[in-house]
């Protein structure tokens, strides 16, 4: 297992997120998946390793699935195609890092849950809602829900995003971007969610993020990666309790257990922690795809 790359260092024009580093290259734009970690909106002081390559392996599967369906921002991924003043940086950017068109980001996290987990349970014990959206009585956590439901959320540059109704996602972008982006989003996840069913893979939820492109409206950044969903073992699926999963739960769950308020900075994860994030990711991959994943 190699040692995790927190940052890439290359000398254009960078804007960091949590676990991406964005590079603007003019009229293009370099995304490079590291393998930094976050939960709870905050970045773990130590990554894990292999975790970038495994979430691009696993966007570029899902773009390159639904590529007829729903524009994305793609334009490459393997370095030969990649510009010549990119090549020098070959050993932070292969199998890591996206050639990608450049977008205007649409500031709402696109969130599509089917099943009642997370954020969604706990305001739900409380106002028996998501997001506003009325759901029936007696539901237990982790239950599938009736249909799956479109619960949109605010992307903040510090803090926590911030969950909120349709109707205020469409008060910050519009009545006709939100409703085209929920019924995308919907859309997008009832069949992904119908394929990981066939390779024993529960998609409990996830967030999409979109972008405009020379007035159309295309998937931008990841897709349907452990970062950005819940992957539940189909054949263990028992409703009433935490699930066990292929994402960053296993993360969530072990902060869970340690006197940290959520605020940074957050403490160094163990290595059995890495280790089983690392596992856990990889099965992820391997189990939708069907594929082997060559890492160093």
């Amino acid at each position: 297992m190699s040692a995790a790359l927190l940052q890439s260092t290359l000398p254009f024009p960078v804007r960091r997120g949590k676990v991406r580093d964005v590079y603007d290259l003019g009229d293009k734009l370099l995304i490079v998946a590291s393998d930094r970690i976050s939960a709870f909106d905050c970045v773990m002081p130590n990554g894990i390793p292999d975790k970038g390559t495994i979430l691009n392996a696993l966007s570029l599967f899902w773009f390159e699935k639904f590529a007829g369906q729903f524009e994305n921002h793609l334009l490459a991924t393997e370095l030969k195609d990649y510009p010549a003043e990119l090549q020098k940086y070959a050993d932070q950017l292969r199998g890591r890092s996206m050639l990608v068109k450049k977008a205007a980001v649409v500031p709402i996290e696109c969130v599509a849950r089917g099943y009642l987990a997370g954020s969604g349970w706990k305001e739900y014990q409380t106002s028996q809602t998501v997001c506003g959206i009325k759901l029936p009585p007696g539901l237990r956590q982790c239950d599938k829900l009736p249909q799956p439901i479109f619960t949109p959320a605010t992307k903040e540059e510090r803090g926590h995003d911030i969950n909120v109704s349709f109707e205020e996602a469409a008060s910050r972008v519009g009545n006709d971007v939100a409703a085209t982006l929920r019924d995308r989003t919907l859309s997008l996840y009832t069949q992904a969610a119908e394929y990981a069913a066939t390779r024993g893979v529960i998609i409990a939820d996830t967030k999409f993020e979109f972008g405009l492109f020379e007035g159309r409206h295309i998937l931008i950044d990841e897709v349907l990666t452990p970062d950005s969903s819940r992957f539940w073992p189909a054949d263990e699926y028992s409703p009433g309790h935490d699930q066990p999963s292929f994402d960053k739960q296993f993360v969530r769950n072990w902060l869970e257990s340690q006197p940290w308020d959520k605020t940074p900075p957050a403490p160094p994860l163990p290595d059995e922690v890495i280790r089983g994030t690392r596992d856990r990711y990889l099965e992820a991959y391997e189990r939708l795809t069907g594929r082997k994943l060559q890492l160093s």
